[in-house]
């Protein structure tokens, strides 16, 4: 598996309309809309910042991942992205490597990324998305 890139931080946030100015106002980062992804009950805004991105999340329903983090954990990072080259190959060599994975298969994401995310259990704790674009 070649890990490309940290290509995104996923950055949970109760409104992306309430919490985006610190993002573009104090630190000058421009946001290049917003895409609801109803399937993961969430919208997303992205930030990029060099040859990454910031993601603010919001969920769109109460029991949604991010609605979930959000009680749990407060505001704040919710998952680390890596981009890979080739999805369906980095998580055969992890499944193959003992790596709890949540998606088995890759989903459609946000600008219809392939995407997977793996078991935090198996990342001391950290949510990790694997992402092809």
């Amino acid at each position: 598996m070649k890990l490309l890139k940290i290509d995104h931080l996923g950055i949970a946030v109760s409104s992306i309309d309430a919490k985006k100015n610190f993002w573009t106002d104090i630190l000058g980062l421009t946001l290049e809309g917003t895409e609801t992804i109803h399937e993961q009950k969430v919208t997303t805004a992205f930030l990029p910042v060099g040859e990454s991105e910031v993601e603010l999340l919001e969920s769109t329903s109460e029991d949604g991942p991010v609605a979930k983090h959000i009680e749990k954990r407060g505001e704040g990072i919710q998952h680390v992205a890596f981009r890979v080259e080739n999805i369906e190959d980095a998580l055969a060599e992890l499944k193959a490597k003992g790596i709890a994975l949540i998606d088995q298969v890759p989903r459609i994401g946000a600008g219809g990324a392939k995407i997977a995310f793996l078991h935090p259990k198996a990342t001391s704790g950290v949510l990790v998305e694997l992402c092809e674009r």
